[in-house]
C-alpha cells in the first residue's frame, strides 16, 4: 500500500465533499425533533449535545415529569438524526470500511419507520420535521 497516495485520495474526497457541501450551503451539522403539536422543539449536535430547546406555553401545561420525559425523547429522536446526517456526510469521504468506524462512532443511517413516527410519553403522535 502506498501511503502517499492514500493520503491524497483521503484528501482529493475531503475537498469534494467540502466543496459539495459549500455549493448546496450546508452549515453545522444538527439533527431536530419535534413534538406533533408543535410544542416542544429540540436541537442537539452529532453526540446529542443540546444546541436549543424551544417551549410553547401549551407544552408547560402536561407537569413537568411528562415535560421533562418529551424533552428526553426528542433529544434522542434528534440526536440519532444528527448522527445519520455525520454518517451521510462522512462515508463517501472514509471510503470503503468507513461506514464501521462511523458506526463504533454511533453514527448510523436510520429507519425510515422510526425517522416517521415518534412514540411520545404522552401518547402516539405523528412526527413534524422542523426543517
Amino acid at each position: 500500500m502506498d501511503i502517499n497516495r492514500e493520503l491524497d485520495s483521503v484528501a482529493h474526497r475531503v475537498e469534494q465533499t467540502r466543496a459539495a457541501a459549500e455549493r448546496r450551503g450546508i452549515g453545522p451539522v444538527t439533527g431536530q425533533a419535534s413534538s406533533g403539536d408543535g410544542g416542544v422543539q429540540v436541537t442537539v449536535r452529532p453526540g446529542g449535545l443540546l444546541a436549543e430547546v424551544v417551549l410553547t406555553p401549551g407544552a408547560l401545561r402536561v407537569g413537568a415529569e411528562a415535560l421533562a420525559a418529551q424533552i428526553t425523547a426528542l433529544a434522542g429522536l434528534a440526536t440519532r438524526r444528527a448522527g445519520a446526517t455525520m454518517h451521510a456526510t462522512l462515508s463517501p469521504v472514509l471510503g470503503p470500511g468507513g461506514e464501521q468506524q462511523l458506526a463504533s462512532l454511533g453514527y448510523q443511517p436510520i429507519d425510515d419507520d422510526e425517522d416517521e413516527a415518534y412514540d411520545s410519553p404522552l401518547g402516539a403522535r405523528e412526527q413534524r420535521r422542523l426543517r
